[in-house]
């Protein structure tokens, strides 16, 4: 099983940055995570990154485990975190892969890092915040809605919020128990983190970045079931990521839809060396 390296590293301003490193001279895949998770790259597709010959990067958000918060970040600050991680570890070129609002960072990273991002894949991506139609078929949106009306409202909202059900379908539960078991033990270290209020704060205003920038190929993965992020957001990205890839996957929630994430990280691995050998060729 593929070992991790971590490191607490010290940013120009003091902060501290989590970092999982697994090393190693292959394609670097920066792993993005939802919310609230910790950043440990997934256990579920290690097997398949070392047949492919894939370095995991990942780190925590601000906010989770021994990052430092950053109140006020936007969900493209992680292209500064991205650019600290990978320059601390003498890393060049990437890929990224995400889930959920890891997505979103993810692709966040491509938009702004286009000399540096490879391809860009992300499962249930939640959409850049832009009208009501954004809420339109979540289960349980008043996290969201919370954080629309501000920080103050999102506290309150948290201090007595409990887990809703409903936001996932009978295949979800299914993954949590099976195939991505592996969640869970990412997502208790993470419960209570300010790093889930800033997290929502950050999907409701404006990105920071322009998905519509991104150069390099994108691939959205997203379950048409989802109850929790609807396909809708996918949809919406698709429409203005140039070339973007859309994949809906029938039957699938929010956590079903992992079942998907090998077949996207050899996409991703296949994208990644396709971009590397056009570079390459072209200089």
């Amino acid at each position: 099983m593929t070992a991790f390296a971590e490191h607490d590293l010290t940013l120009p301003d003091g902060r501290t940055l989590h970092a999982y490193d697994s090393g190693g001279p292959g394609l670097t895949v920066l792993w993005h995570h939802g919310t609230p998770n910790l950043g440990a790259p997934p256990g579920p597709l290690l097997p398949l990154g070392e047949e492919l010959g894939i370095r995991w990067v990942a780190y925590d958000r601000p906010g989770y485990g021994s990052s430092t918060p950053v109140p006020g970040r936007t969900v493209g600050t992680a292209a500064e975190y991205a650019t600290a991680v990978t320059g601390a570890l003498g890393i060049g070129r990437f890929a990224v892969l995400g889930h959920s609002g890891g997505s979103s960072h993810a692709l966040a990273c491509a938009a702004l890092l286009p000399d540096r991002v490879l391809a860009a894949a992300g499962l249930a991506a939640v959409a850049p915040f832009h009208d009501e139609t954004w809420f339109a078929g979540m289960a349980g949106p008043g996290a969201l809605r919370a954080a629309v009306e501000g920080r103050a409202a999102k506290e309150a909202y948290e201090a007595t919020a409990r887990f809703d059900p409903a936001v996932f379908t009978d295949g979800d539960f299914a993954a949590l128990k099976g195939s991505w078991s592996w969640l869970d033990s990412v997502v208790q270290p993470a419960l209570g983190a300010v790093g889930l209020i800033d997290d929502d704060l950050a999907y409701v205003a404006p990105w920071g970045a322009d998905p519509a920038a991104i150069t390099a190929p994108v691939l959205l993965v997203h379950g048409e079931d989802d109850r929790m992020v609807p396909a809708a957001h996918s949809r919406w990205l698709a429409e203005r990521c140039p070339g973007a890839e859309l994949r809906l996957t029938p039957g699938d929630g929010h956590i079903s839809v992992l079942d998907h994430a090998a077949a996207a990280l050899t996409w991703l691995a296949d994208q990644a060396s396709s971009a590397s050998e056009a570079t390459t060729g072209a200089t």
